[in-house]
Formats: structure tokens, sequence, C-alpha cells
């Protein structure tokens, strides 16, 4: 019988330099049986196998056993304490079913009743893959040394395939239900597979230097809305994100430069965890209104060819009458009335998730006036990168009314400040 787990081995005689070289968190593989050439006969033992000591060391059983610690064996945990010598066998990071299995088998042979029963191992050294710790990073850095027919480590949580020439996502890659960073960059990947969104663990997704041209609204809706922290999409084709990105509401760092960006995302502000966004060298005209909402600690917009403002010359949308369709929308939102694909067609709901918000407070959907005022990023980061040569650290930024007394309203206000 086996057990794969972690061990550690104390004298009890000699606490401080006890037996400590099998090792805290050292992978061991723990076999109850028989040395070879006494498989019918002689006393049963516990065998510990480590990766320094693959031979292993063996502790009788029979008669051997003073006590079991089994307190915590649900998380995998126990502690087999012998008499000679004396040390205790501390098991952790076992499958509990398995250790339970075990345990009740090493206290049958420490009873010594009825052993021919027990499924016992012959005690041989134990192979480097079963003490070896499982591999959990793996970084690739030229396509020669890309593995084309073998399988990887399913215990990965850090990969990286870069500058292998790779055209898409390979799929074994995701496979790799642990990985917390995948590192694709230096690559000529074009899509992502929503498949992605599958990697339930993943943290930090790094597709620098590649051929995207879009970011799919499917992995926005996936489950890394609850574990990404860290997206570079920086060196791409991007030429605008989905609605659905700002449900990605973990996101921490996001990288963005050097793309064809011509806008970011409508709703930014509800990414209210994030705290370094760099988006230089794209094309962005002016920032969202939703921009106001964000605190970040690094800003970087450099090299944008941004806008004048333009206060005095609105661009008017307003319809007068509104619509009925104008009155429900504002209506729904204003007094945060429920609403979802159950009970409105879907592209009414979209329309709402994108509804725009008046200096007021209140919503407007089609009917609105728009205007860019400049606006100092130091109001939304603590570190901004020059917007450009000249030293500037302002943007415009884009503003929106619902009515035309409330752009009345602001236009008297901008003009009183401005003299």
């Amino acid at each position: 019988m086996r057990l794969q787990c972690e061990v550690e081995v104390v004298s009890r005689l000699l606490p401080t330099c006890g037996l400590r070289g099998r090792g805290r968190g050292t992978r061991a593989l723990l076999s109850l049986g028989r040395p070879p050439g006494r498989a019918q006969g002689g006393g049963v033992y516990l065998m510990v196998c480590t990766a320094r000591d693959r031979v292993g060391a063996r502790y009788k059983v029979q008669e051997n056993i003073e006590r079991f610690f089994t307190r915590f064996v649900e998380e995998g945990k126990a502690t087999v304490r012998l008499r000679e010598p004396a040390v205790d066998v501390c098991l952790s990071k076992a499958n509990a079913s398995n250790l339970k299995n075990f345990l009740s088998a090493v206290r049958l042979a420490h009873q010594g009743t009825n052993t021919e029963a027990l499924p016992l191992s012959t005690l041989v050294p134990a192979k480097n893959s079963e003490v070896e710790k499982p591999k959990t990073k793996m970084i690739i850095t030229s396509r020669r040394e890309y593995p084309l027919t073998k399988n990887f480590p399913y215990s990965l949580e850090h990969f990286q395939a870069s500058y292998c020439k790779l055209a898409r996502i390979d799929m074994r890659v995701l496979c790799l239900k642990k990985l917390r960073k995948l590192d694709l960059s230096h690559n000529h990947i074009k899509q992502l597979p929503a498949t992605i969104g599958d990697l339930t663990c993943l943290q930090e997704l790094i597709l620098h230097d590649n051929h995207l041209e879009s970011f799919s609204g499917a992995l926005c809706n996936s489950t890394l809305q609850k574990s990404l922290q860290f997206l570079d999409l920086s060196q791409n084709k991007i030429k605008a994100l989905p609605i659905q990105f700002c449900q990605l509401r973990e996101l921490v760092n996001l990288k963005l430069d050097d793309n064809e960006l011509i806008r970011l995302p409508f709703k930014i502000g509800q990414l209210d965890h994030l705290r370094f966004l760099a988006a230089a060298r794209n094309k962005l005209p002016f920032l969202p209104s939703d921009f106001r909402k964000l605190c970040l600690e690094s800003l970087d917009l450099f090299g944008n060819p941004f806008e004048q403002p333009s206060p005095l010359v609105p661009n008017i949308q307003l319809q007068i009458p509104l619509t009925l369709l104008e009155f429900a929308a504002r209506a729904t939102i204003n007094y945060r009335i429920p609403y979802g694909c159950h009970l409105l067609p879907s592209h009414l709901c979209e329309d709402l998730e994108v509804a725009k918000t008046c200096q007021c407070g209140s919503a407007c959907l089609s009917s609105f006036i728009q205007i860019t005022v400049t606006m100092n990023l130091h109001h939304v980061a603590h570190t901004v990168v020059l917007v450009d040569n000249m030293g500037g650290t302002e943007a415009p930024i884009i503003c929106y009314f619902c009515s035309l007394n409330c752009y009345s309203q602001f236009l008297d206000r901008y003009l009183q400040s401005n003299g």
C-alpha cells in the first residue's frame, strides 16, 4: 500500500536537530509492506522515500505505534508516533480519502491482526516521478524548444512560450487547469479561443507583441471575471475593446500600449480594482466620461492624438419631444428598476448597459448633448506619464447632458470661471 504526500520525520529525543533532513515540505512516498524476499514472512514496515533518499528509511510497525494524531485528517494531515525510534512521522498535503485508508492499514499492521489480508507492498526504492515535486513552471523561449508531441505537465502554474512563432494558442495549454500565469508574448497569435475562460485560476495573461485584432466578449463573460488581475495586450492591432470588457472587475494592471485603439471601454470606471493603466501610442481622440471614476496609482497615455477640448461646440443629439423609448430607458436607470434578458429584448438590455450619465446624475440613452472638456489626469492617478512632449498632464474627456437646461447651467459656470 502506498501514499504520496509531504512528510517530516521529527525525533522526540533531539527536537532541535531531529531527522528533518527528510524534510518539512518534502514530497515523499510512504509504503506499507515487507522487504523483498519476505513476501509471506517477517514484520511489516513503514518506508519513507524522498527525492534525496529514494532507497528510503524503514520503520517497524507491529506493536511499535505509540499514538495516531488524526484531528486534521480531513485536511490531509496526520501524525504517526513511533516508539522505536522515538520519532513522529508527520504527514501533510495528502488526499484525505487515501490518507484514511493508509492509516487504517497501518493501525491493523500495528495490532498484528490479519496482516495477510492487508494490501501490502514490496518495499523497493521509489521512482523519481513518485517523490519529486510536480513541475509548476515551464519557460520556452524558442521555436526549437517547443514540444510538438509531448503533453505539458498538468501541474503547471506558470507557462511561458515566447518567440515560438505560434499562430494560435495550443489547445494542450487550455487543459492546464492550475495555470495562474500564461505568457504567450512575442508570437503571431491573431485570435483568442473562448476556452481560455475555462482556466479558472488564471491571474496573469500576457499577450504582448502578437497580431491580435480584438479581445472576445465571451472571455469577459467567463470565469476570468473572478480571477484575472494582470492583462497585457500591448503591441497588437486592437482597435476597440468590447462593451463586456469592464466585467473583468478584478483587473489591477492593464497594458494596452502600441495598439490602434480609437476609444477606451465606455464603462471603464467599473474597474474599481484597477491601479495601473498604460495605453500609450494609440489613436485616442478623447477619454470616456466614466474615466473620472478611476483611482489609479500609475497612468500612461503618452503619444495619443488627443483633440482640443470643445466645451463651446456641442454635439447636439437631443430629440424633442423625447421618444417613449427614451423616457422608459431613463426611468429604468434613474429609478433602478431591475431588468434583464428574461424581461427585455437583448438589444434593449445592451442599450441600457451603455446609457450615458448627465452632469446632473440623470441617465440619457440616445437623446443628449455631448462636449469635451479638459481634465487633469492627476485627478484619477497618483503618477502620470506626460501626455505629450510639451509637459502636459491634461487630456480631453467627454461630458454628457440630458437636456438644454443642464447644458446651459454648465455653460454659465464655464464662462464665469474663464472670465
